[in-house]
């Protein structure tokens, strides 16, 4: 089926990661200048566009008038050693990812694109590690971005002290799934972990503390596309106004 909206990629030659990254761009068919738009920052960008079919419920939920004037941005990676060194907080390239997103790829949007330049039109969105990212990114810059979805973060006990030492929490729209049976979940490097009762405590502490978070536990949902595509269209309509 023919896309209604439009892709269009960006090429940012970044001096912090010492690359050249393409960003992808899907506007919604109705896009003017005349207007103002939220910004989705999606992390693992492709799988996002591909398997998460972002640019079909892009399509549905505007033509619904279930989504308001939002573009969809997709960052990806190189393969999994490139994710991981980017994405985890340990990460060798972790700060200068963090960088080329804040001092790069928000400027080139601001700059582009007829945007809010507010941090509440500003929406982070990442499965698993990308999530991880997307929630400590978010937590360190909450004026910059002030929404999260997050399907399936990882989380392990260095993660959840970030969490709790972060001073803004209740300022963040924070959307959060995991699957009922994320108790032994396949990550991308081959381990089976835990990754259910991490996030049971991640959520019965942000809930504590930000009155603006939404969590739910997928029905028999394992760590993977299948179940996070099938919660797309409840996480967008959930956290974008």
């Amino acid at each position: 089926m023919a896309r209604k909206g439009k892709m269009v990629d960006r090429e940012i030659d970044s001096i912090y990661l010492h690359e050249t990254k393409v960003i992808k761009i899907y506007f919604p068919e109705t896009f003017s200048d005349l207007y103002k738009y939220n910004i989705c920052i999606m992390f693992d960008g492709d799988d996002y566009f591909q398997m998460g079919r972002i640019a079909t419920y892009s399509d549905r939920l505007h033509e619904d008038y279930e989504l308001t004037n939002t573009i969809f941005v997709g960052i990806h990676y190189k393969n999994r050693y490139d994710r991981r060194k980017k994405y985890h907080p340990n990460g060798e390239e972790h700060d200068a990812f963090t960088k080329f997103l804040v001092k790069e790829v928000v400027p080139l949007l601001d700059n582009e694109l007829p945007t809010y330049h507010m941090g509440k039109s500003r929406i982070l969105m990442g499965d698993s590690l990308a999530g991880t990212f997307a929630l400590l990114t978010a937590l360190k810059y909450p004026n910059t971005f002030g929404k999260v979805i997050l399907h399936s973060p990882y989380v392990d006990e260095a993660i959840m002290e970030k969490v709790k030492q972060a001073k803004d929490l209740s300022s963040l729209d924070i959307y959060h799934t995991i699957g009922e049976k994320e108790d032994k979940a396949e990550l991308s490097d081959g381990k089976i972990e835990d990754q259910l009762t991490p996030n049971r405590e991640l959520n019965e502490f942000l809930s504590s503390k930000n009155s603006n978070y939404i969590y739910h536990e997928l029905e028999d949902g394992l760590h993977t596309w299948k179940y996070w595509q099938k919660d797309m269209i409840r996480a967008l309509t959930s956290i974008i106004d």
